[in-house]
């Protein structure tokens, strides 16, 4: 089993930046690609963002692609969402996933999944 710990979300104003960190422990020699996903209040769960956990290949969703950075550092065996300019539809629930695949990180539905944090951007 792998278990996934996030941390880092909070309320913050329309431009300000936020990080997520995502802890995974437990059997994480599996894990080959880790990332998020959030889900809005009355919406359904959407990704975010992915990193391969070796060569670091990364992947986003086109609402995040130029203001949010996903990467990972594998001693610490943690994923990290650095968020810029954030929106007040940014606001969610954020999720760390983790998978040990790659392919279609974003559509399968990851195998593992965090507790989720709460982002929220006011106006």
């Amino acid at each position: 089993q792998v278990q996934l710990v996030e941390s880092g979300g909070g309320s913050v104003q329309a431009g300000a930046s936020l990080r997520l960190s995502c802890a995974a422990s437990g059997r994480t020699d599996g894990i080959y690609t880790m990332g998020w996903f959030r889900q809005a209040p009355g919406k359904e769960r959407e990704f975010v963002a992915a990193v391969s956990w070796t060569g670091g290949s990364t992947k986003y969703a086109d609402s995040v692609k130029v203001r949010f950075t996903v990467s990972r550092d594998e001693g610490k065996n943690t994923v990290y969402l650095q968020m810029n300019n954030l929106k007040p539809e940014d606001t969610a629930v954020y999720f760390c996933a983790a998978d040990k695949l790659y392919t279609d990180f974003e559509v399968r539905g990851p195998d593992y999944w965090g507790q989720g944090t709460q982002v929220t951007v006011s106006s």
